[in-house]
C-alpha cells in the first residue's frame, strides 16, 4: 500500500511539474519579439519553479546575436543575456541539443554568466536552443542548492521546453526581420530612404522651432560603377557595407546615417554647424 502511495505521489508531482512547463509554453508561443519572449520566459521559469537565477546565453555571430541591441534596450534583460564565442560554448555544452546538468567544478561554466553579474551558484542546468536547426545558445538556470540540478536527473521536460523556445525563436526571427526591413536597407543595415525623409522632416521642424543648427550631408562614391565592372557586384556590395560601417562609426549617436540610393548616402547631423559638418566629412574622406 505504501508503495502505491509513493508511486501516486511521484505521478502527481510529475504531473504538477509538467503542468508548469505547459503553462510556460502557452505563454511564449504567441510572442512576436525577442525582448518579450526572453523576458516572459525567464520571469515565468523563475516564478513557477522558484529558480534564483535564469538567463540566456547567445553564441557570438549567430543570426539572433545581431539583434542583441534590441535585448540590451530592455532594462529587464540587459543583465540577463550573455554573448559567448561558439568554440567556448561547444566545449562546455557539446554540439547537440541535450541539456547539461552540473553541480561540481562549475568554474568552466562562468563563461556562460552575464559579464556584470555575480551568481552564487552551486548547481546549473544548461538547455541548448537552436534557430532553424543551428545551435545559437542556451537557456540557463542556476541554484544555490547542489541538489537542484544534479547530473542524472530526468531532463526530458527541460529539453521539451528548449524545443518550444527554438520554435518560438524561428517565428520571432521572421517577424523581427520583416519589421527591420520595413525601416532599414537590407544590404547595409542603415535606415532606408523613406525613414530618412521622415527623420529629416522632423529634425528640420525642430531646428526651425527652437531654433538650432542642422546640417545634412549627401555622400556619393566616386567611380563605384568601375568597382562592379572590374571586381563584380559582390565586391561592390562589400564596399557599400564598408562605407556604411565607416559612416556609422564616425558619427555621433544623435546623428542619422541612411542609404539614399545605390552608392549614395545621407547624414543628418542635428545641432551641427556647416563648419563642423565639413570637418566631419574631411575626416571621413581621409
Amino acid at each position: 500500500m505504501s508503495d502505491l502511495k509513493t508511486i501516486t505521489d511521484i505521478l502527481r508531482y510529475n504531473e504538477k511539474i509538467a503542468g508548469k512547463f505547459f503553462a510556460i509554453e502557452k505563454r511564449i508561443l504567441t510572442i512576436l519579439n525577442y525582448s518579450d519572449l526572453f523576458e516572459v520566459l525567464l520571469t515565468e521559469i523563475r516564478k513557477k519553479f522558484k529558480v534564483p537565477y535564469t538567463w540566456i546565453s547567445l553564441i557570438e555571430k549567430s543570426e539572433i546575436s545581431s539583434f542583441i541591441q534590441t535585448l540590451e534596450a530592455s532594462e529587464h534583460l540587459k543583465h540577463r543575456v550573455n554573448i559567448i564565442d561558439k568554440d567556448s560554448f561547444v566545449a562546455l555544452v557539446g554540439p547537440n541539443m541535450t541539456p547539461v546538468l552540473a553541480n561540481d567544478n562549475l568554474k568552466p561554466f562562468y563563461s556562460l554568466f552575464p559579464r556584470d553579474k555575480r551568481y552564487f551558484i552551486k548547481s546549473i542546468a544548461v538547455a541548448p536552443i537552436s534557430l532553424d536547426g543551428e545551435l545559437i545558445g542556451s537557456l540557463n538556470q542556476g541554484d544555490i542548492s547542489r541538489k537542484r540540478f544534479q547530473p542524472g536527473i530526468d531532463t526530458s521536460l527541460l529539453e521539451q521546453l528548449a524545443v518550444k523556445v527554438s520554435l518560438c525563436l524561428s517565428n520571432v526571427t521572421a517577424h523581427e526581420k520583416l519589421r527591420f526591413l520595413a525601416y532599414h536597407d537590407p544590404l547595409t543595415g542603415l535606415l532606408n530612404r523613406r525613414v530618412m525623409e521622415s527623420v529629416l522632416e522632423r529634425e528640420y521642424a525642430r531646428s526651425v522651432r527652437y531654433p538650432k543648427n542642422l546640417s545634412v550631408v549627401f555622400v556619393d562614391l566616386d567611380h563605384f560603377k568601375r568597382v562592379n565592372d572590374i571586381h563584380g557586384h559582390d565586391r561592390g556590395d562589400d564596399l557599400l557595407r564598408y562605407v556604411a560601417g565607416s559612416l556609422t562609426a564616425m558619427s555621433r549617436n544623435t546623428d542619422v546615417v541612411a542609404r539614399y540610393a545605390g552608392d549614395e548616402f545621407v547624414l543628418i547631423l542635428p545641432e551641427t554647424t556647416k563648419e563642423s559638418a565639413e570637418l566631419l566629412m574631411k575626416r571621413i574622406c581621409a
